[in-house]
């Protein structure tokens, strides 16, 4: 099966990242691609808290950077787990792009944060991991950030 894990660049995606390591069955899984989105608009930049903090003035291209740091961080957490690991980087809205992403990839999963941007932005802009479980072509994993950081 392959597994579409996302990444905001938050450390809540991290950690669900984490958590969906922990409960996976690497024997079932053949393939995990890390996904991330950049907003193609630059006001909204790609925030990454997993990579070292960047001069204001962003780019384009520096989102980019961000959000395939973030990537890289992620897909370290499967570091000879066993299914091979790839790092995907694409622009647009992000519940469109992950959902496209498992179309193309024929994914069996979605595993993803719950929300990493706080309750004003959930109100505010909608909750990406709500449209994804509504869109999907296959299950959602949604994993819930914990206390003691799994």
């Amino acid at each position: 099966m392959h597994v579409i894990v996302t990444t905001d660049g938050s450390q809540a995606s991290l950690q669900a990242a984490r958590q969906f390591q922990v409960i996976a069955d690497s024997r079932e899984i053949t393939e995990v691609t890390v996904l991330a989105v950049v907003s193609p608009y630059a006001a909204a930049p790609f925030a990454n808290e997993l990579g070292p903090r960047r001069a204001t003035g962003q780019t384009e291209l520096s989102y980019r950077r961000d959000a395939e740091a973030a990537v890289d961080t992620v897909a370290a957490v499967f570091d000879g787990w066993g299914p091979t690991i790839h790092h995907d980087v694409r622009s647009g809205s992000p519940a469109t792009e992950i959902i496209r992403a498992a179309e193309d990839l024929s994914a069996g999963l979605i595993s993803m944060a719950a929300g990493s941007r706080g309750l004003t932005a959930t109100i505010l802009l909608g909750s990406t991991a709500s449209r994804v479980q509504h869109s999907a072509p296959c299950p959602v994993l949604i994993c819930r950030p914990t206390v003691r950081g799994v």
